[in-house]
């Protein structure tokens, strides 16, 4: 059989749970969980952060060891020792976190660890190669064995699956030069180039554009009709909605419910995620009231390649969006605003005075003491410091407050309850790392961080990206709470109806530059999708 990127794949993977149990020293996170699934469907898999369906995966893919209950595959128990046992089953995990060597480029990435490889001078040194084992460029010699890395093969194989995924760049391009986005696709076309027959999916289109996340649905049509099982765990209910065949929900490590995807509201999955009815997902819209100088005001702003004479402001207690495309140079012109991408010209004003170095700041520091934070998209390579504990995490970009001279813990500590509290974060303890929450927890902490230098103005970058309903009901409800309190506050965002429901206006860009800011009463999707893709 072949898949879609033109490698060969193998049968059908079938798989039973019978009551597995996960703990991790005294903290049991999965309860007996129990459920199958049939070759060639597509399975939704929901749940809260923290409900135990990462866990659960990666017991299925090798990288976690049940601590009770027995996996089954194809009928017969399996007990994997990594991640290659599960993949030699054709069983496959898209991480959430991107999990990419940086300074390789994208074939290496997505041939690592499963490197084409040939004899010199093709069939002189080889000895006898199956045809099953050949490389794609069907040289002699070329297949898993040999002595030297066939980069050619492995580059013309991950074309085809980059080409598979909808992104056209060259195979030779370094990983780190890469928007997240794009390595997200990377992630993707990795798993497809290894030939899964299972492929689990853990919130892939998180940084995803519209069009981008059209292309992957297309392609789990083709993988369904090939025979590929698809778990699909994400917090987006409509796409769940569109592209599975039943839904599997759990809830505290445990096993909730499973049904026919058509025969399901978006509101009951929600329910049965959290356990009760959940009300409004958005808060509702207050009036901007503050009169007075703007809190920013940029003008003429440039980040040479990404973001051309930007122009917007926002006031006190008002919530304005920035949609776009990837490449749109969204993030990239705060960043430059921040000091971490070099700016060409323009100026900024906070509350009516101009920053004191013109073009933005030197650096996110300069920023924060002038009343201006951001959170990054990039919550664990950028937001925060996961081996860090909760309270260093937290008072990172305040620590002047807490050294007077020398660092007062117990000060710290105090700040991270009342952070715990009032931000709705959920830990069985203050003393433990920040890799220890779960996605949801993590976001409200990295918000509590860079809401710390008490700004005037904040950034949130992509501030529900890989979180789960009732969380991003209360980050919607924060970031409403913050802007009653005369806040003004940025939210910049790849989902749609996450601008439309929370923002009073929306500015859009295309190509580096800011094409159109609509108020409240014109926002929808539609407007926004044609002022992004310049149909408009």
């Amino acid at each position: 059989m072949t898949n879609i990127a033109g490698i060969q794949t193998k049968g059908s993977v079938a798989v039973e749970f019978d009551g597995i149990v996960k703990a991790f020293g005294p903290v049991q996170v999965l309860h007996g969980v129990s459920f199958a699934l049939a070759p060639g469907r597509v399975y939704g898999l929901l749940g809260e952060n923290g409900a135990g369906k990462s866990t659960l995966m990666k017991i299925l893919s090798g990288y976690e060891p049940p601590s009770g209950g027995t996996l089954k595959i194809n009928g017969q128990p399996q007990q994997f020792a990594s991640s290659r046992d599960a993949e030699a089953l054709g069983i496959v995990l898209i991480h959430q976190e991107f999990n990419l060597a940086e300074d390789l480029n994208v074939a290496q990435n997505i041939f690592l660890g499963h490197e084409k490889k040939m004899w010199p001078l093709g069939r002189r040194f080889a000895p006898s190669v199956p045809r099953g084992e050949q490389g794609s460029l069907g040289r002699p010699g070329a297949s898993s064995k040999g002595w030297l890395l066939d980069d050619a093969a492995m580059e013309r194989d991950a074309a085809s699956a980059l080409a598979a995924v909808g992104l056209n760049i060259d195979p030779r391009t370094k990983v780190r030069r890469l928007i997240v986005a794009e390595k997200q696709l990377v992630e993707i076309a990795k798993a497809i180039a290894r030939r899964a027959r299972l492929l689990v999916m853990d919130e892939p289109t998180a940084t995803l554009t519209p069009g981008e996340t059209e292309r992957l649905f297309k392609l789990i049509a083709q993988l369904r009709a090939d025979g590929v099982t698809i778990v699909y765990i994400s917090h987006k209910l409509d796409e769940v909605e569109r592209v599975t065949d039943d839904v599997i929900v759990m809830r505290d490590g445990r096993f909730v419910a499973r049904a026919p995807t058509a025969e399901v509201t978006r509101q009951q999955m929600a329910n049965l995620m959290v356990g009760r009815e959940l009300a409004d997902l958005y808060p509702p819209r207050d009036p901007v009231t503050a009169a007075g100088a703007p809190a920013m005001r940029v003008q003429g702003f440039s980040v040479p390649g990404w973001a051309q004479d930007a122009n917007f402001e926002v006031r006190p207690g008002e919530i304005l969006g920035f949609a776009g495309l990837v490449g749109a140079g969204r993030t990239e012109l705060f960043e430059g605003l921040l000091g971490l991408r070099p700016a060409s010209g323009g100026s900024v004003e906070m509350l009516g005075k101009p920053v004191p170095h013109g073009k933005g700041w030197r650096n996110p520091r300069d920023a924060a003491r002038h009343g201006l934070t951001y959170l990054s998209e990039d919550r664990k390579g950028k937001g925060l410091h996961v081996d860090f504990g909760l309270r260093q995490n937290l008072t990172l970009m305040a620590l002047e407050r807490y050294a007077q001279p020398w660092l007062r813990p117990e000060a710290e500590r105090g700040a991270l309850a009342e952070a715990v509290k009032d931000y709705g974060i959920r830990t069985g303890s203050l003393d433990v790392k920040a890799s220890s929450l779960s996605g949801g927890n993590q976001q409200k902490l990295a918000l509590a961080k860079v809401l710390q230098p008490r700004p005037k103005v904040v950034v949130l970058d992509e501030p529900t990206r890989g979180v789960d309903v009732g969380a991003k009901r209360d980050i919607y409800f924060l970031i409403q709470r913050l802007a009653r309190e005369g806040l003004a506050v940025i939210v910049v965002s790849s989902e749609l109806m996450e601008l439309i429901g929370l923002c009073h206006r929306v500015a859009v860009m295309r190509a580096g530059r800011i094409v159109a800011t609509l108020d409240a009463g014109h926002l929808t999707e539609e407007e926004l999708i044609a002022h992004a893709t310049g149909t408009r």
